[in-house]
């Protein structure tokens, strides 16, 4: 597994970190989100909507941590590689259709965690491709 693997391992778990934060602030005071992400329409923002953001958000927590822990295990990898593309589409979509997600600080770094992430794991995907790969090929010469 390559130092780049292990670099991605690492913001995996850091994305992990921050996704459990703001599931914690999504249950606290759903005023959270509706200062620092939805600016837009702050009215739409109630306490169902910030514990429903909350668990999605706990979920894809929990699953790029899993994934930091076994990541040569591809079902996994491809299921968090998912988890990015759904968030990055759910920001891009509050962002330029629906409107309610205006571009402040709050929607940017999802964005860019999100595409930062897709861009990384694709990267990472290939890395842990040509492992397995060599890997197997040492078993048959054995």
């Amino acid at each position: 597994m390559g130092r780049f693997v292990n670099v991605l391992r690492g913001w995996l778990v850091m994305v992990s970190v921050v996704a459990l934060g703001n599931t914690i602030q999504s249950f606290r005071d759903h005023s959270f989100l509706s200062e620092k992400l939805y600016t837009g329409s702050p009215e739409f923002v109630n306490g169902l909507q910030a514990r429903t953001f909350g668990i999605w958000t706990l979920l894809s927590s929990i699953v790029r941590f899993f994934c930091a822990l076994d990541i040569q295990n591809k079902t996994l990898y491809h299921i968090t590689l998912w988890t990015f593309v759904l968030a990055l589409g759910h920001f891009i979509s509050e962002a330029f259709i629906y409107k309610t997600a205006p571009l402040t600080v709050g929607v940017v770094a999802p964005l860019l965690v999100a595409s930062f992430s897709i861009v990384g794991m694709l990267i990472g995907y290939q890395c842990i491709t040509k492992s397995q790969e060599f890997t197997s090929d040492q078993k048959k010469r054995q």
